[in-house]
Parts: C-alpha cells; sequence; structure tokens
C-alpha cells in the first residue's frame, strides 16, 4: 500500500517547451500560480531556466535536458500538481483572439489580468548594467530572431527587412550609439557603433537591453523582456500578431497588409512559420511591408 499524501511537502510543476521568449511570457504568471497555491513549492521544468532562476517564487528550476530523477523527486509517491499545456494549440490562440499569457490562463484556470512578465536582477547583474552605459544615449535595434546559429540570413515573418533597417540606422545614427543585435556577422548594417552577434548569455542580453534610452524591436525574446523590464519599445510586426505575443506598454506597428493573397501551401494550424518560408512571402518589394515614416515617428515619441 502506498503512503498518503499528508503531512509531505506539495509541489506544483510547470513543464515551459519553446524559446526563450515565450518562457519570458510565462514568467508573468509565477505571481499568480503562488497566489492560488501558496502551500506548494513551484517546480519549473523549462527550456530557458536562466528566465526563473532569480524568481523569488520559484523553488527549483531544471532545464529540460535534465531531469534525472525527476520521477522519484517529485511525482512518484509525492503531493504534486502537474501542468503540461501548450497555450500555442488553443483555439483562441489558433485564432489569434487573445494574448498567448490569456490562453495559458485559461488552462491553468487563473484569473487574467493582463499580467505582465518579470525578470529579476541580482547584485551582480544590476551592476552589469551600468557597464554597458555610454555619456551618449543608446539606441537598440534587434533585426533578426531565433537561434544564433540558424544558417537564414532573413526570415521574413519576424525579422526587420535590411532596407528598413539601415534607413532606422541611418535616421539616428549621428544622434545616438547604435547597438545591433543580430544572428550573425553578415547581417551588421552600416554604420550601427556595436553588433552583438556571437552568443551572449540571457542575461546579458537582458542588462544591455536594461541599459538602452531607445529600442526597435521585433517580434522575438527582447520585445517579452522590454516588456518585463517596464521598457516601451517600438515593435515591428511581419507575420505574428501583437494581439497573441505583444504588450500594450510598446508601440506595435504591424506590416502593411499584403496587396497579393499568400498562397500557403505548407501552413497547418498556423499562417506563417516563425522561420519564415521563403515560398510563402506575400511580398513583391520591400517598401511595401512598413511606412518608414510610421517607425521614425514611434522612435521619436517612445
Amino acid at each position: 500500500m502506498k503512503v498518503g499524501y499528508k503531512g509531505k511537502e506539495k509541489y506544483l510543476v510547470w513543464h515551459i517547451e519553446g524559446g526563450l521568449g515565450k518562457n519570458i511570457a510565462a514568467t508573468a504568471l509565477i505571481p499568480s500560480l503562488k497566489e492560488k497555491y501558496p502551500d506548494r513549492k513551484i517546480i519549473m521544468t523549462v527550456s530557458y531556466p536562466d528566465v526563473f532562476i532569480n524568481n523569488p517564487h520559484v523553488d527549483r528550476v531544471y532545464p529540460l535536458s535534465n531531469l534525472t530523477y525527476f520521477y522519484q523527486d517529485y511525482i512518484e509517491d509525492k503531493d504534486t500538481l502537474v501542468f503540461r499545456h501548450e497555450g500555442y494549440f488553443q483555439n483562441n490562440h489558433l485564432h489569434k483572439k487573445q494574448h498567448l499569457i490569456k490562453s495559458w490562463c485559461d488552462l491553468l484556470d487563473l484569473e487574467y489580468t493582463t499580467q505582465i512578465p518579470e525578470l529579476h536582477f541580482n547584485l551582480i547583474q544590476k551592476r552589469i548594467i551600468n557597464l554597458w552605459k555610454r555619456q551618449k544615449p543608446t539606441l537598440l535595434i534587434h533585426t533578426n530572431g531565433g537561434p544564433m546559429n540558424d544558417e537564414k540570413i532573413y526570415s521574413w515573418t519576424r525579422d526587420i527587412p535590411p532596407f528598413i533597417a539601415q534607413q532606422i540606422v541611418d535616421k539616428y545614427k549621428n544622434q545616438y550609439r547604435i547597438i545591433q543585435v543580430c544572428r550573425n556577422e553578415l547581417e551588421v548594417l552600416q554604420g550601427v557603433d556595436e553588433a552583438y552577434y556571437e552568443a551572449m548569455t540571457n542575461y546579458e542580453l537582458f542588462t544591455l537591453l536594461a541599459s538602452t534610452d531607445k529600442r526597435v524591436l521585433i517580434d522575438s525574446c527582447l520585445q517579452h523582456a522590454a516588456a518585463a523590464l517596464n521598457l516601451p519599445s517600438t515593435v515591428l510586426w511581419v507575420g505574428t500578431s501583437p494581439t497573441v505575443f505583444g504588450y500594450d506598454l510598446h508601440s506595435n506597428i504591424k506590416a502593411n497588409p499584403p496587396k497579393h493573397k499568400p498562397k500557403l501551401i505548407n501552413s497547418y494550424l498556423f499562417d506563417y512559420s516563425f522561420s519564415g518560408e521563403v515560398i510563402e512571402c506575400p511580398y513583391y518589394d520591400v517598401e511595401e511591408v512598413f511606412d518608414i515614416e510610421n517607425i521614425f515617428d514611434s522612435v521619436d515619441s517612445i
């Protein structure tokens, strides 16, 4: 006969797969989970553990690549709630009717109060923020996202079109120290003061972001991090939706509707993939995507 739960510690395990931005978004609900389950220790099994390490409500963080003895430590004969839900496959998410965080709330039976992600810096990380700062104000432009080892130079669904990105640099390079975050050296724009295309730790990226005065971002990890750090930013959207992934804190600029109906021959539950299927791009000219003056107005107003 198995031993009962009486007197044993209680656990809540939340499993998060996916990219860095998705993991940052999930931090929005950690306080809500702790409020609903104050007697349970929160155990995170995630693809980006460093996002959760400093969180005061989280007791343990495990990378998905190393769950040694997890069953015996947290499941077998334990009083444990396990949440392994995928918000991406909820109907309201697929139809772009609500934010990912709201979809998680529906799955976790939490009240949605437009929760915002949280990032917590320890003492050393706070000091690193000051090391990034210079006398000249800084504008950070995140031109393309995804894995740093991605061989694709440009993903049209999320990245800033290079022609548009270069115009932004040309506009502000005399007024600001321009820092570019991109995937590799082939994507570095002309006129930037610093470019970071080799893998940095996530918290190095976050401290860099925290040191900036202006930000032009895409739907990638840094727009989630900027929301977590209460840093209003200009965020450009092409194939993804600010309704689903964005935050009202930001100035969200959506691409112009394509003049040609896209032929989504490789699409299943979602219209566009994050990587950007080349054959499905509905734009025939880069100037069709964004009105550059709208971007300038946004940067100037934040």
